[in-house]
């Protein structure tokens, strides 16, 4: 019997997916869910998916790791019928949509009405665009992402291969969780129509969502052209680049004294990013000079010890082979499949000290048998009223900026009482506002339905006020660096020893198992140290990266730690116990690149950037008609491309260049949206690019009713925000409440939580232990 902490043990998951819906459902494998994957006789068409390594499809074997085989036959009547009886039996299935059509899904779901079904494919099944064809190239171009990605007045750039998809993935997995946890609750399962294309809009790097220091949505970032990347700049080492990200005073008086104090930037106005930004030409030359002779790896060591955020950029191959992801176990190398050993990510979450992830490889087509039926696990029963997922769950909300903020607020969305727990001392970042304003667009996003506790939690009564309320509560969130929590009396032991129920999420840039565990992280540093940065560039000789506007990935990462705090307590629903969880963002970064790091190992030196070219048979981003306005294609195989040839009178069997003048002649001539109706019409995945403000004008989107106005009585205008309720067929989520003031709710929990009267509470308030809104 393994002794790993499965938390979704005994929970059955069918797989008859297409890709995302198998990295969604090895995301619950990960977890523990009994996975079965269903296959034609011949093998899934996705064990032919490229690249092959001695005949085995790299992204096959990773998504389906940890899964059974079945061989079923969905073109016979007799194997529907067999499916839909596999599928009766489970908890949990993920569709393609042909799959879906094959076995009927209303006949399905009335004859399975507990079976929580998660529809997978690019656009949703309904909306303008729901039969086009799509590709992680062409989605990355209508997510509005890659309109601010490159070199400003040259080409946009299209982000790296993988992590779209990757986000389709974690979205789905969390989709399916959640409407689970809602069947334990009312006994009734549901369908979620999920839509590839959404997904990364809202969850990749959203323009209406919670955003980092190189803000997306600020005034001037809708202009023509690429905005610079320059907040958190790149330089030349000894042996290589480092990424610098100075963003607080602390931060900035380290470098400052690093550089041996110069008299020019001694002013303390350079405290000020601003500041230090208008400067830049010149403070740049003293960095360059800095650190030009030196290593990478001694330039982090030193930076470290300074207090300041420096990270070496580094590919794909050296980070699976550093140290500190070797060490920690997120890189291990193992059979992928029969006979072929790779080095591969092996999974991003750690429970109660245990990684949980690669434990058996992708299985043989057809290996097993089909399932036997099953009593199921955690149905529930009739509740007379469904209610939010999460209802009833109380969650102190420790996190801070992006992926803090997030976390708690997946949970705040579906019902739970997010409780942000503050402290004036040290206030969140994400409520920086430029003007001084009491609330701003990111902080109203991101902590939208939460209560606010003003509480110091570094004073010997905070602490126990903290420790009294976790008594009464389920999950703590937080972000801090790993040690964190126990430095303040209040990490996991603590808070199970008086409450052994109790759900504990820690997350930092790097897992606390490894060397890196202290080092100071921020997006751009992760994407930096696991190659992300490396990849994103026009070409793998170019100096130059250009991931610099994004807040990748912290949105996506939030997501699996939620995901993962929601399989605790799908545990804990059984068992009565509690876990620790640890999320490293770095973790979940390798592990959504895992075919390319796989790929690396066995052949060294495939995992370089590679631009807009992209690794289809034929794709590019190519102008239109107006001023940067662009369109994005792939031919995938012999047939797209010989359709191509076709609708831009190109001669059959030309050179990639002759075609590429023939494609960029035709498209010029056409707007982005024309061209893409073109193509798709064609048979070719094909995308306009869309900017930001575009998105909320997207036919396709507006059909899927994807966003929603949020206000916010401190805010003028509402605001366009994430409807989380679009893929379901029915959720019940509670009215919508607007992000707090610090401390706006810190009287009525100290009352109505901890039960102190109104004298402790005063008393408290004004030896600052508690603080509230003014």
């Amino acid at each position: 019997m393994s002794t790993l902490p499965l938390l979704l043990d005994g929970i059955r998951v069918i797989d008859a997916g297409d890709a995302v819906g198998q990295a969604a459902a090895r995301h619950l494998a990960d977890l523990g869910a009994e996975t079965i994957l269903l296959e034609p006789a011949g093998g899934s068409p996705l064990r032919a998916e490229e690249p092959l390594h001695d005949g085995h499809s790299l992204p096959f074997a990773l998504r389906n790791a940890n899964k059974a085989s079945v061989r079923v036959d969905l073109d016979s009547p007799s194997g529907r019928s067999q499916v839909r009886d596999i599928l009766a039996g489970a908890d949990i299935a993920f569709l393609a949509r042909d799959a879906a059509d094959a076995v009927d899904l209303p006949r399905l779901t009335d004859g399975a009405p507990h079976l929580v079904v998660v529809v997978s494919s690019p656009f949703g099944s309904t909306g303008p665009r729901a039969d086009w064809q799509a590709t992680e190239r062409t989605l990355l171009a209508l997510s509005g992402a890659m309109s601010r990605s490159g070199r400003p007045g040259d080409a946009p750039l299209l982000p790296p291969d993988g992590i779209a998809s990757a986000t389709a993935a974690a979205q789905a997995a969390w989709s399916a969780l959640t409407a689970y946890v809602a069947r334990q609750q009312s006994g009734a399962g549901q369908v979620i129509d999920l839509a590839h294309h959404e997904a990364v809009v809202t969850g990749l790097d959203p323009a209406f969502g919670v955003q980092g220091s190189a803000a997306a949505g600020r005034s001037g970032s809708f202009r023509r052209g690429r905005p610079p990347a320059s907040s958190y700049p790149i330089y030349p080492c000894a042996d290589g680049f480092v990424r610098l990200c100075l963003l607080a005073k602390r931060q900035w008086r380290g470098m400052f004294g690093w550089l041996g104090e110069p008299e020019e930037f001694a002013d303390p106005r350079f405290d000020s990013i601003a500041a230090r930004f208008e400067a830049a030409d010149r403070l740049d030359a003293l960095i360059v000079a800095l650190f030009a002779d030196q290593r990478g790896a001694d330039l982090v060591e030193e930076a470290a010890r300074r207090g300041v955020p420096l990270a070496q950029v580094l590919t794909i191959g050296e980070a699976t082979a550093a140290d500190h992801f070797v060490r920690s176990g997120a890189v291990v190398d193992t059979e992928i499949a029969p006979g072929l050993s790779a080095s591969v990510p092996v999974g991003s979450v750690q429970v109660d000290g245990s990684r949980l992830g690669w434990r058996t490889p992708a299985p043989a087509a057809g290996s097993s048998v089909a399932p036997p039926p099953r009593a199921l696990l955690g149905g529930g029963t009739a509740a007379p009223a469904p209610a939010a997922p999460f209802a009833g769950l109380r969650v102190l909300d420790l996190g801070v900026i992006v992926f803090g903020a997030e976390v708690g607020r997946a949970f705040a969305d579906l019902g739970a009482d997010v409780i942000k727990v503050e402290s004036l001392a040290f206030p969140d970042g994400l409520r920086q506002t430029r003007g001084g304003e009491a609330m701003n667009a990111s902080f109203a996003w991101g902590n939208r339905n939460k209560r606010s506790l003003g509480l110091d939690l570094r004073s010997a009564e905070g602490r126990e006020l903290f420790l009294r309320l976790a008594d009464h509560s389920d999950v703590v969130l937080s972000n801090f660096k790993p040690g964190t929590l126990d430095s303040l009396g209040i990490g996991y032991d603590a808070l199970a020893a008086r409450n052994p129920g109790i759900v504990v999420l820690e997350s930092a840039a790097f897992s606390s198992t490894g060397p890196w565990a202290r080092r100071l992280g921020y997006g751009p540093l992760v994407r930096a140290s696991v190659g992300v940065t490396s990849l994103w560039k026009y070409d793998a000789a170019d100096p130059e990266s250009w991931d610099g506007v994004t807040v990748y990935p912290d949105h996506v990462a939030a997501r699996v730690a939620a995901l993962a705090v929601a399989a605790a307590l799908v545990d804990r629903a059984r068992s009565g116990r509690g876990h620790r969880v640890e999320v490293a963002q770095s973790d979940v970064v390798l592990h959504q690149l895992g075919t390319l790091a796989a790929h690396e190992s066995l052949v060294p030196g495939t995992a370089r950037a590679v631009g807009n070219r992209g690794r289809a048979l034929f794709g590019g981003v190519f102008a239109c008609a107006g001023d940067d306005e662009w369109v994005v294609l792939d031919a995938r195989d012999a047939t797209e491309l010989a359709a191509l040839e076709a609708l831009v009178g190109s001669a059959p069997g030309a050179d990639e260049g002759v075609l590429a003048k023939a494609v960029g002649a035709w498209s010029e001539t056409l707007t982005p949206v024309e061209a893409a109706d073109a193509l798709q019409a064609a048979g070719l995945p094909a995308a306009p690019m869309l900017r930001l403000p575009e998105l909320l004008d997207d036919a396709q989107l507006a059909h899927r009713g994807t966003y929603r106005p949020l206000v916010h009585p401190l805010i003028a205008d509402p605001l366009p925000s994430e409807n989380t309720a679009a893929p379901y067929t029915h959720l019940v989520e509670p009215d919508p409440s607007p992000a707090p003031l610090p401390g706006q709710h810190t009287r009525a929990i100290a009352r109505d939580v901890l039960g102190l009267d109104d004298a402790t509470i005063d008393r408290l308030v004004d030896d600052g232990v508690l603080h509230q809104a003014g």
